[in-house]
């Protein structure tokens, strides 16, 4: 199934590499990845990221609310995805 993470992350080094690597370890691939950096927000990153895969998103969007730089996420599934 496919599912779109906004995430809102600090602006710090290595920060994007720590979510990637989160990912992919957690067992989804990605589609697609944008982002933005807000000056108007402190700098924080914007990033959406098109994944996909078999698992729980719930299970992810736990695990990257753990790591320090990520400071929200939300999971949305894709309509009309297939499965």
């Amino acid at each position: 199934m496919q599912y779109r993470l906004d995430l809102v992350l600090k602006p710090a080094e290595g920060a994007l590499v720590r979510v990637i690597g989160m990912v992919e370890r957690r067992g989804f691939s990605f589609s697609n990845i944008a982002g933005s950096r807000n000056a108007d927000d402190a700098g924080r990153w914007h990033v959406q990221m098109d994944i996909d895969g078999t698992r729980p998103p719930e299970t992810l969007r736990h695990q990257l609310e753990k790591v320090y730089d990520c400071e929200s996420v939300r999971v949305v599934p894709i309509a009309g995805a297939s499965a």
